[in-house]
């Protein structure tokens, strides 16, 4: 088994408001925050540290062509 999933990170363009955790190969957990409203920072950013819990969206490998 080579690396460990992870690295969290937010998506952009379409699926802006999403964020992909890295699983093995070319694929992707989705998931959104499952809150309402949304944790946000003053300056109107979403406060990440503040997300307790989240939607799994898909596991895509949305790379591919």
């Amino acid at each position: 088994m080579d690396g460990v999933p992870g690295r969290c990170h937010p998506l952009t363009g379409d699926r802006h408001g999403l964020f992909a955790l890295l699983l093995w190969g070319p694929f992707r957990l989705v998931l959104e925050p499952d809150h309402v409203p949304l944790p946000t920072l003053a300056d109107g950013g979403l406060d990440t540290e503040a997300i307790t819990r989240v939607r799994i969206v898909e596991v895509v490998d949305y790379h591919g062509g």
